[in-house]
């Protein structure tokens, strides 16, 4: 079975998220590689390193340092990377309607999903 994307960044600091989320993820064979980072802030310096080339980033909202939207503001500075290319689904147990406001409001935002990723939600991601 051939893998949805080549790559996805999972970016959340929460541990057990992280394992859940990455269980689903290659349960599902969504990418070829899956690369977990828990901070957005160490995220954004290997993006602009150029160390990771996503097609796919899972974005958490709330993380301690740099949310997901500070996370935004700092990835549309990153001239190299191909953002038209890229897909970002914000992955966040919020229900904070303002943060899914926010979300869809975003340009680089595909989707809002809501935590735990279920493998139903994942299915219907794969182009």
């Amino acid at each position: 079975m051939t893998s949805c994307f080549k790559t996805c960044l999972l970016i959340d600091d929460n541990y057990i998220d992280n394992f859940v989320t990455r269980k689903i993820l290659e349960g599902g064979n969504f990418a070829e590689k899956i690369i977990v980072v828990r901070s957005a802030t160490e995220a954004i310096t290997e993006l602009t390193a150029g160390n990771i080339k996503p097609d796919v980033i899972f974005l958490d909202v709330r993380m301690p340092l740099m949310s997901g939207f500070e996370f935004l503001e700092e990835y549309d500075q990153i001239s190299s990377l191909d953002k038209g290319n890229i897909k970002i689904f914000m992955l966040s147990s919020s229900l904070d309607p303002l943060d899914m406001r926010k979300s869809t409001d975003n340009k680089y935002i595909t989707q809002f999903i809501h935590k735990p990723l279920t493998q139903k939600a994942l299915e219907e991601l794969c182009p």
